[in-house]
C-alpha cells in the first residue's frame, strides 16, 4: 500500500504528460503531491522530514515551472531533491559525527554500528548518482525522455530498496 502512495504522484505526472504537456503534468503532481502528504498523514498523524521537504520542492518548483512557463525547474527539482539528502547524510556524518538513517530508524532496526555505517555511506552514494543521473537527463536530453526516465527510473530506487533490505536482514538479530 504504502508503494502505491508513494508512486501515484509521478505515475499521474506521466500519463498527465502524454496527454497533454509538461506545464498540465507540473499541476498534476503538485495536486497528487498535497493528496498524497493528506493520505500519509491521515495514516501517521504526522509527516516526517522528508515528506515534508518533498512537498515543498514540488509546490516551489511546480510554482516556478508554471509561473515562469519554463519546464527546466520541475526537471531539475529531483537533482536538488537527491543531492540535499547525499550533503545532509554525509555533513551529518562527517561534521557532526551523526549517523542520520540510525537517527530515524534505530528505534525500529537493532543493527551494529558497521552495519548503520555502511547504510549510511551507501544511501550517500545512492543520492549522488541519482541526483547526477537525473541532472545528465535533465540537461541533455529531451522532455519527453526526461519524463519517461521519471516512470521507468523508479527501477533504480527499486532495486536499492531491495538491496538494502537484503542487506539489513542479514543482519538483523535472530528471534529466540
Amino acid at each position: 500500500m504504502k508503494f502505491l502512495i508513494d508512486f501515484f504522484p509521478i505515475l499521474l505526472f506521466f500519463i498527465a504528460y502524454k496527454m497533454g504537456d509538461i506545464y498540465n503534468a507540473t499541476g498534476i503532481l503538485m495536486a497528487a503531491t498535497v493528496l498524497q502528504m493528506l493520505i500519509i498523514w491521515r495514516m501517521d498523524g504526522r509527516l516526517q522530514t522528508m515528506h515534508k521537504v518533498t512537498l515543498a520542492l514540488v509546490l516551489g518548483f511546480g510554482a516556478l515551472t508554471l509561473g515562469l512557463h519554463d519546464e527546466r525547474f520541475i526537471k531539475w527539482k529531483p537533482t536538488i531533491l537527491y543531492a540535499g539528502l547525499a550533503i545532509g547524510l554525509a555533513v551529518a556524518h562527517g561534521v557532526f559525527k551523526k549517523n542520520a538513517l540510525q537517527s530515524l530508524l534505530g528505534q525500529q532496526l537493532k543493527l551494529p554500528a558497521a552495519v548503520w555505517h555502511r547504510l549510511n555511506i551507501s544511501w550517500v552514494l545512492y543520492c549522488v548518482f541519482m541526483a547526477a543521473t537525473n541532472g545528465y537527463v535533465a540537461a541533455y536530453f529531451s522532455t519527453d525522455a526526461w519524463v519517461d526516465f521519471k516512470l521507468w527510473g523508479y527501477v533504480f530506487p527499486l532495486v536499492f530498496i531491495v538491496g538494502q533490505g537484503l542487506y539489513v536482514s542479514r543482519h538483523l538479530p535472530k528471534d529466540e
